[in-house]
């Protein structure tokens, strides 16, 4: 998929091996929407989701990644994109909790939340949400991405079996959820 040329390290990477940028490129027009879809799972703010994915490409783009194969860059891209949903979910709790002790508990609640509560997309993404991160990231990445097991192993660092065992553990518990909220 993406050819790669040999030269010298870049100054300061130590990298053998830099993709071409127009692989790069090519690869981004191509797999953006996916990436941001994959991010989406994970995050409710479509322009958080689209600085992840950017991210995640400039990273690439300044200081490529060690990569044995150039094969391997789509599931090194998924990852930092994984990786960077949680690190935003990860500040927005410490920000929430902050701004809970701050809130008054008598506050109306925001008023998308009665919207929001209406809408069956955003009932399956909410039990989604509330997965256990590995279950959820699993599930984003076969029926949000449609990719095989192999991948998701590759991607997340796992076993195909653990990809198995993730898989099946999350449609029983988003089942439940989804069977609760009816």
């Amino acid at each position: 998929m993406m050819a790669c040329i040999a030269s010298d390290p870049a100054p300061g990477t130590g990298h053998a091996a830099v993709p071409l940028r127009d692989d790069l490129v090519l690869f981004y027009e191509q797999h953006y929407r996916d990436l941001v879809r994959l991010a989406a799972v994970l995050l409710d703010d479509v322009g958080t989701c689209e600085e992840v994915v950017q991210d995640a490409f400039v990273r690439v783009w300044e200081r490529p990644p060690h990569l044995r194969s150039p094969d391997r860059l789509p599931a090194y891209l998924r990852s930092a994109v994984l990786n960077g949903a949680r690190s935003r979910l990860r500040r927005r709790r410490v920000q929430q909790h902050h701004l809970r002790v701050v809130r008054r508990r008598d506050a109306a609640p925001p008023a998308e939340d009665a919207a929001m509560a209406a809408d069956p997309d955003a009932a399956v993404l909410r039990a989604l949400r509330a997965l256990p991160a590995r279950q959820r990231e699993v599930l984003a990445l076969r029926y949000y991405l449609d990719l095989p097991e192999a991948e998701i192993a590759t991607t997340l660092g796992i076993s195909a079996g653990s990809v198995k065992t993730h898989a099946h553990r999350g449609l029983q518990a988003l089942g439940a959820a989804l069977e609760d909220a009816r």
